[in-house]
């Protein structure tokens, strides 16, 4: 039998109320003991807590009635006062009445058990309490309210149909069946794999909202990089001096933009140095920089020069060069650099890093340019390394399955039976019975 579980859910320490959870076949009887009353089921009243005639708090009491419940076994919630004394007295009678103290995200897990959530929305719930900007609370509400899964509800919807037409090829060949029946489950096959592809160009997009928009300062020593991180975080977040090579290590700052979090990273100044430190600083900066979302070259406005010849294999079209120290450059010297900038695909902007107008001007574009990269007229169809990773599977099967079709139709079956396998490891809703339901309804086997 399950046990019934508990857990304080607010953060420990002194605060006006804390709120402990009960979730399993106990509860009831928990509530009883504790209270005296059990309350109408979603509403709340006020109870003296008592156990073992030891009076432990006021308390207003709430009790769901299952399956009406977060986790769809009965549930209840007890608000005390936030005293650390408090919270311990209750938690000791919960241990004390044969509770046993919930695992990290059983609570959520029982949900998903107990079809209350799908593992995608389940997974949104873990977003939402992690958000810390307004782009991730929206994506991770959207999720938990189903826009993820009402997409892969769709592709489900397909793969289903299309393996009813196979699996009617292969089990009843002697029915009266619709001529070519395999064949009809290719355009459906095909019609998946295109949103799958689109799905999977796009899998970065959610990712990148949850753990954060990568933009890495890149150049050559002195070109001002951290004098612009610093006007960028508003904050002395860089060391700054006049000797070349100070910055030696990664500095990740966090900011949030338009809504969005980003993560900007100060980087080692990239040139060849006999220095091992030196040298360790600019590898791990060509790392960093070469998974960055958004590389902006620092150009030192007073010795204007191609920004990747210290990187250049880092260097694509898409990239910002920042011609820095403007107020104090060749004027000339710098358009010109700034149309060979342009030539390359490189997108150029000019500014005195020391200037809070120019930087503020530059930290404008950036925003707008993280919202075109972040937001997007469609939910995106993976918010997880592990949605791509799966729908990258998906794809790989439907590929096969598609050259399969007319050929090999046992082998066509089976190819979509794996998509649809991946696909359930993401939410968990494709099973066998939706297979033959689909068979028999559309078919009329054995009539």
């Amino acid at each position: 039998m399950t046990r019934t579980i508990f857990a304080p859910a607010t953060a420990a320490g002194r605060s006006a109320v804390a709120v402990v959870r009960v979730s399993g076949p106990a509860t009831r009887d928990v509530v009883a003991t504790l209270a005296g009353k059990v309350p109408s089921p979603r509403q709340a009243g006020l109870r003296r807590l008592r156990h073992d005639g030891v009076e432990l708090d006021e308390a207003l009491v709430l009790f769901f009635q299952g399956p009406a419940s977060y986790t769809g076994e009965d549930c209840a919630e007890f608000h005390v006062h936030g005293g650390r004394a408090v919270v311990e007295a209750v938690l000791e009678a919960l241990t004390a009445l044969g509770l046993r103290l919930a695992e990290p995200g059983e609570f959520t897990r029982r949900a998903f058990e107990n079809g209350k959530l799908d593992l995608a929305q389940a997974e949104g719930v873990a977003d939402l309490i992690d958000a810390e900007t307004d782009g991730q609370r929206r994506q991770a509400l959207g999720q938990i309210g189903g826009a993820l899964s009402q997409r892969y509800e769709r592709w489900r919807d397909l793969l289903v149909h299309a393996l009813a037409m196979l699996e009617a090829a292969v089990d009843f060949p002697d029915e009266d069946l619709p001529e070519e029946v395999a064949a009809r489950a290719r355009p459906g096959l095909e019609v998946l794999k295109a949103e799958i592809d689109a799905a999977l160009a796009d899998a970065s997009r959610g990712r990148r909202v949850r753990d954060g928009f990568r933009i890495a300062l890149v150049g050559a020593p002195n070109a001002g990089k951290s004098t612009l991180l610093n006007g960028l975080v508003q904050r002395e977040a860089a060391i700054v001096t006049d000797i070349a090579g100070t910055t030696r290590d990664i500095i990740e700052v966090p900011l949030v933009l338009s809504g969005y979090r980003v993560l900007l990273a100060d980087t080692a100044g990239l040139r060849v140095t006999g220095d091992a430190i030196e040298a360790e600083g600019v590898r791990r900066a060509r790392a960093w920089a070469a998974e960055a979302d958004l590389r902006i070259w620092v150009v030192d406005g007073l010795h204007v020069k191609q920004p990747g010849r210290e990187g250049e294999d880092l260097l694509v079209p898409g990239d910002w060069v920042a011609i820095n120290k403007l107020d104090i450059a060749d004027r000339e010297a710098v358009s010109e650099a700034e149309d060979f900038f342009a030539e390359q695909g490189l997108t150029v902007e000019r500014l005195t890093a020391r200037s809070a107008d120019a930087v503020d001007a530059l930290r404008a574009r950036l925003s707008a340019h993280v919202v075109s990269a972040l937001s997007g007229s469609e939910f995106p169809a993976a918010t997880r390394l592990r949605h791509a990773e799966r729908l990258g599977e998906a794809r790989g099967y439907l590929d096969r399955a598609l050259s399969d079709v007319g050929l090999a139709v046992e082998l066509a079956a089976e190819d979509v039976r794996l998509a649809a396998r991946a696909l359930s490891k993401i939410t968990g809703r494709i099973d066998a019975e939706d297979v033959l339901d689909r068979v028999f309804s559309s078919f009329c086997i054995g009539k």
